[in-house]
């Protein structure tokens, strides 16, 4: 697929923003409206779809007639979020990378708070905070993520959520995700990081994640499998190595969820947008 030439906006450097889907028939409404309602108006949203089998392509396809911001790229044959997150990489034209699943949401200042930080700061490569809600939308806790992360710090806990981290193409160049189902994105961030000395934390909340039950990610034995392979086969670690990071992983998970569950039990914080 080609995609023409961006007309930017003045001042404003092209944001390439990737998105696999699948099966997000649900949901996916949602998310490309918080696309949609960004403050900051020079993107281009590229959405890949892994031969989804409820709609979801149809709903995209919609967007894309009244947007010409938003561009549809089909895969032949259902190949997993990396490969359909690499295809959208190659595709993109903007300065800067950002990622957001199909199901997750952005606040409407994302965007514009996160670009104008990077900027302000110079850092190539941020993240940031973000709440956690479940499939209904219902509110279940606010992630807060640390000021900065190092490649040694993001070993031990990945607080990169995807939905918030952005990075620099001309400064990483265009950087893809390993070529494994799982645990694609860590693999990206660890890999940026060997290029880098810190990341940095926008001091928003800049979005919120869908957990879903049969997500990925939901299933913690089956994540925690793929954190070790991560280590092992995309980091490189040797055994100790691997076994000292994994254990401060599965550590921090458990301090996580149990600081979310605190939050939770409180008043839901009035939302940014």
């Amino acid at each position: 697929m080609t995609i023409d030439q961006p007309t930017a906006s003045e001042g404003e450097a092209l944001v390439s923003i990737i998105m696999p889907s699948h099966n997000s028939a649900r949901f996916i409404d949602e998310t490309l409206q918080s696309v949609i309602d960004q403050t900051y108006a020079n993107w281009e949203l590229i959405v890949v779809d892994d031969r989804s089998a409820d709609g979801t392509a149809d709903i995209v396809a919609r967007y894309a007639q009244s947007d010409d911001r938003i561009f549809l790229i089909h895969l032949d044959q259902n190949s997993g979020a990396a490969v359909a997150r690499n295809t959208a990489i190659t595709a993109a034209r903007g300065r800067y990378i950002a990622f957001l699943d199909s199901d997750d949401l952005w606040h409407p200042d994302k965007l514009t708070r996160q670009i104008s930080f990077m900027i302000h700061t110079g850092c190539p490569f941020t993240f940031g905070s973000y709440e956690r809600i479940n499939e209904s939308g219902e509110y279940l806790g606010t992630v807060i993520v640390p000021p900065r992360t190092n490649r040694h710090r993001l070993l031990k806990a990945n607080v990169i959520a995807c939905l918030t981290a952005v990075y620099d193409r001309e400064y990483f160049g265009r950087t893809l995700m390993p070529l494994i189902r799982k645990g694609q994105d860590y693999g990206l961030w660890l890999a940026l990081l060997t290029r880098l000395d810190e990341a940095r934390a926008v001091p928003a909340l800049l979005g919120r994640y869908r957990v879903r039950e049969q997500s990925i990610s939901s299933n913690k034995f089956e994540s925690s499998v793929w954190v070790w392979r991560v280590y092992r086969q995309i980091a490189g670690l040797h055994l100790t190595a691997a076994v000292y990071y994994f254990v401060h992983y599965a550590i921090s998970g458990v301090f996580v969820r149990l600081r979310e569950r605190v939050r939770a039990s409180f008043k839901r914080p009035q939302p940014q947008d």
